[in-house]
C-alpha cells in the first residue's frame, strides 16, 4: 500500500489528492474497504481535513466517481488532429492503458454495483455517460462532415450509442482476459466494427 507524503498544497490540489487516495483504496479494497481511516492514511492527512472538504464519506465517494468518469471524457475531448485521426485515437485510447487495465476494471465494478441502489451515484453515472456520449457524437459529426456527409443529429446520436456500447464490450473483454487476444487485436476489431457502423472507412487505421 502506497501512502502519500503530506505537504502543504492549494485547496484544489488537496481535495484532488483525497479523491486520488479514495480511488486507490476502492480499486484495491472495494467500497466497503475504503474507510475514512484508510483514505486518510494513504493521503497522509487527518480525518478533520477530509471533513473540511466533504461533509460525509458518501460525498467523497461520489466525488471520486465523478472524477473517474470525467478523466475519460477529458481524454475524448482533448484529442487533437483531423477528425479521422481523432476518431481513430478515440478507439485506441479506450482499449489500451491506462483506460483498459485491472485497476480500471476494479473501480468500474465497485461503482457500478452501487449505481442501481444509490441515487447520487446513479446521477453521477448518468451525467458522465451523457458527457462521454456527447463527446463521441462530436467526433462522429466532424468525421461525417470530413467525408462530405451531413452531421445529422439523429444519425450521430444513434451511431454514438452503438459505438459506445461496442467499445464498452471490448473494453470489458480486454480487462477481464487480455491475454486471450493478440497485440492490437481488439483495436483492429473495434476499428472494423466502427467502420461498419458508420458505413465509412477509417483510411489511416492501422
Amino acid at each position: 500500500m502506497m501512502r502519500r507524503t503530506f505537504h502543504r498544497a492549494p485547496e484544489a490540489e488537496r481535495r484532488q489528492e483525497l479523491i486520488a487516495a479514495t480511488l486507490d483504496c476502492i480499486s484495491e479494497l472495494g467500497l466497503k474497504g475504503a474507510t475514512v481511516r484508510e483514505i486518510t492514511a494513504r493521503a497522509g492527512v487527518t480525518a478533520g481535513l477530509v471533513r473540511h472538504y466533504f461533509e460525509t464519506k458518501d460525498q467523497l465517494i461520489a466525488a471520486a466517481y465523478r472524477s473517474l468518469i470525467a478523466s475519460l471524457t477529458e481524454k475524448a475531448e482533448n484529442l487533437t488532429g483531423d477528425p479521422e485521426s481523432r476518431l481513430r485515437d478515440f478507439i485506441v485510447i479506450n482499449l489500451t492503458e491506462p483506460v483498459a487495465n485491472s485497476r480500471s476494471l476494479s473501480l468500474w465494478a465497485a461503482f457500478i454495483s452501487q449505481v442501481g441502489s444509490d441515487p447520487v451515484l446513479a446521477a453521477v453515472h448518468r451525467e458522465g455517460y451523457l458527457a462521454f456520449r456527447d463527446s463521441l457524437e462530436g467526433l462522429i459529426a466532424d468525421f461525417r462532415v470530413l467525408r462530405g456527409l451531413t452531421a445529422d443529429p439523429g444519425i450521430c446520436r444513434a451511431q454514438a450509442i452503438a459505438i459506445n456500447g461496442l467499445m464498452d464490450g471490448l473494453w470489458l473483454e480486454g480487462c477481464l482476459a487480455g491475454d486471450l487476444f493478440a497485440d492490437g487485436e481488439l483495436i483492429r476489431i473495434a476499428t472494423g466494427s466502427v467502420e461498419a457502423l458508420l458505413g465509412l472507412s477509417l483510411q489511416g487505421a492501422g
